[in-house]
């Protein structure tokens, strides 16, 4: 950046893995950087990274505003806001992703679908409306998993609550392209390593999502002009299976 250019600025929701890297690889890269989380943990480590840090809910529209407002406040302007926080609701007991549709409990649907959607929802709804007024070109991007592609038996109720992110996503960018807000869904298609590194138990590292690499993707969506925009992205790992 040089010195007649004015410094971007980022909000990001969820700073603890992918988020804290989105925080740091921007920051190093000249952006104005704010973040928000629930615990002090996080925010401690989004602070020392140079980022204001607020305590937010990404289910609430009341606090998405409050933290878009302080960010425009303190930055002068808000012209990129990333959510990949992960919002998840009910117990989510028994096998992961909600189990054989035909051995569901009652709740499961509220359990493993629900949330996912509804935060989606929650944060381009007040992104969207703020990004409307602030009256400006800006990029919002909602992360979300490869469960936003296809269902896998045992998994349909996760999915469902995946394929309703990106539906949410896609009609968001189809309705605010043309007031130049750049709406992109970034669709992780595998698990993400843990931002300190060391893998996870059980799981093959080179199938892991590196978080530093993905947020190169972020800042990839970020500097794309009016003229040229994508509004899905998918990164999978090499060595985890691709499926078209």
């Amino acid at each position: 950046m040089n010195d007649t250019q004015q410094q971007r600025s980022v909000l990001v929701f969820g700073a603890r893995n992918l988020g804290r890297a989105v925080v740091e690889g921007l920051r190093a890269d000249g952006w104005a950087v704010a973040a928000v989380a629930r615990s002090e943990s996080t925010l401690a480590t989004a602070r020392a990274a140079g980022a204001l840090a607020m305590q937010g809910d990404i289910t609430d529209p009341d606090s998405i505003r409050e933290a878009l407002s302080r960010t425009a406040e303190a930055h002068g302007a808000v012209d990129l806001v990333v959510n990949a926080a992960s919002a998840y609701g009910g117990t989510r007991s028994g096998p992961f992703g909600g189990g054989p549709l035909a051995q569901a409990a009652p709740t499961a649907f509220d359990d493993w679908a629900a949330a996912p959607g509804r935060a989606a929802f929650t944060f381009l709804s007040a992104a969207g409306r703020f990004a409307v007024e602030q009256a400006r070109p800006a990029t919002l991007i909602q992360v979300t998993g490869g469960s936003a592609r296809r269902a896998m038996p045992g998994r349909g109720l996760w999915a469902a609550g995946a394929f309703a992110v990106r539906a949410i996503t896609q009609a968001a960018a189809l309705e605010l392209r043309e007031q130049g807000i750049h709406v992109a869904l970034l669709i992780v298609d595998a698990g993400i390593e843990p931002f300190e590194g060391g893998g996870r138990e059980g799981v093959d590292r080179a199938a892991l999502a590196d978080p530093r690499q993905i947020a190169e993707a972020v800042a990839f969506l970020a500097d794309q002009g009016a003229r040229a925009a994508t509004h899905e992205l998918q990164v999978t790992p090499l060595a985890e299976r691709w499926v078209p």
